[in-house]
This record gives C-alpha cells, structure tokens and sequence, in this order.
C-alpha cells in the first residue's frame, strides 16, 4: 500500500501537545461518512477485499500484522516489526503502535478495500484513534474495533445485551465532536446462553465511512467467535510471527 498523507505519519519523539495537535488535524481531514464503495454486502460477498490488523509485544518491541481476506480466503499477509517509542498513553495510542501498522501496510502488496483495525476510531477524545490516523494516512475506510469503552456514552445499558444488539456511543464532554453525535456502537457480536460474561465490542468508524456503515461492516467479517474474523486473524499471525523474532 502507498501512504498518501505522510505529513501524519506517528512520531512518537515530539511532546504531548504537538501529538495532540496532529490528531486535531488527523481529525479534520477524516470522513465519517460514506464515501466509498464498500459495505457489508460486497464485504460477504467477496467482492471487497478486507485488511485486518494487530500487534503483539515482544521485549521493548511491538510485532504488527496485517491479514488480507477476500471473502473466506486469505489473499495476502504483511509485518512489521519496530521498537516502542514511549509507553501507553491513553488517547496518544497511534503514537506508540501507529508506526508499525504503518509499516506492515506499506508492506501489504494489495490493495485493501477497507481496514479494520484493534483499537478506536472516532470513539476517541480528538476524533482520532488509530483506526482514524491510519485510515486517513492511506485515505482508505477504516473501522476501528475496541474491547473497551474509552470515551463517549451508550445511550442504553450495555450488560447482558442479545447477540447481535447495537447500541448507539454519543459524545460526552470529554470529546471534541458535537454534544450527543453518535459516534459509534456497542456492538453484541456473540452471545452464549445462561451467560453475561462476554462483553460487547465498540466499533466506530475511522475514515470514510459512517458509524452505521463501520458497525454493519464488523457485522459482515464476523466468524464464530467474539472478534471480526480479520482482526482474529492478524492477531493469530502477530503471534506466529513473535516466535521468529
């Protein structure tokens, strides 16, 4: 994949506020709309090529994978593997981890239609997780799939909710979008019966598309268990590839 927006490639050397500074700008030059040809029809039906991507941690080193599926079928793989340049620091996730999924796609050698990334998209104080940052880096669609909650609101309890249940994330006043905007989605992807363990995903679109859109598209790559079936995948392919580091 080519990086079209280089000027936001994650530098994880400058402070605080010139980070936050550049998710401001990553932010504005997002789309949270649809704006592309993909949905979940053409995501079943083969017809669009999905990207999943996930990381693994080795020592001071983050391992970044990259699964490419059309369909059922694994068309392409990717890694990259660089140091950690400053610890975990909630909202400045790009900036830790952004630099190898970067890598790892330049490294893809097709042309994905939509990414779906392991961490937040607009669920995120500046409208800008790392489903945003590299989304607009490569100006593709992008969601972005969290197992936790960082900002925002559900409209509605989430505990306990039935298999397939979406519940509406609006902004709260920790967040730079527009008071009570629907940023993305509680999203119940599996369920078991006589169980209230398994906790809802919160997908939310990165670039291109819109929150109904993100969470129909996590919806369409889904498998047999909690996770979207590329993410799933790239994480069993970042392990894998740990063991040859």
């Amino acid at each position: 994949m080519e990086l079209v927006r280089d000027r936001f490639r994650p530098d994880g050397s400058r402070s605080r506020e010139e980070m936050e500074a550049t998710q401001h700008d990553v932010a504005a030059a997002a789309t949270f709309a649809d704006d592309a040809d993909v949905g979940p029809a053409a995501v079943r039906s083969g017809e669009a090529v999905v990207a999943g991507v996930d990381q693994a941690f080795l020592d001071e080193r983050v391992v970044s994978a990259v699964v490419a599926l059309r369909g059922d079928e694994v068309i392409a793989r990717a890694s990259a593997v660089t140091p950690l340049s400053i610890p975990y620091i909630p909202g400045l996730l790009t900036f830790r981890e952004g630099e190898p999924m970067l890598a790892a796609l330049e490294n893809l050698d097709v042309e994905p239609d939509v990414l779906v990334l392991d961490g937040s998209g607009r669920i995120h104080y500046r409208e800008a997780g790392i489903a945003t940052h590299v989304g607009v880096c490569f100006d593709v669609p992008a969601v972005g799939v969290a197992k936790s909650l960082l900002c925002g609101r559900p409209r509605e309890p989430v505990d306990a909710l039935s298999e397939g249940a979406r519940v509406p994330i609006e902004t709260d006043d920790s967040m730079t979008a527009p008071d009570g905007e629907v940023v993305g989605y509680a999203y119940q992807s599996r369920q078991y019966p006589n169980s209230t363990t398994i906790n809802p995903l919160y997908v939310s679109p990165g670039h291109r598309l819109s929150a109904a859109t993100a969470v129909d598209v996590v919806a369409a790559t889904g498998g047999e268990y909690k996770l979207p079936r590329p993410t799933r995948l790239a994480d069993a392919y970042a392990d894998e590839l740990t063991d040859d580091v």
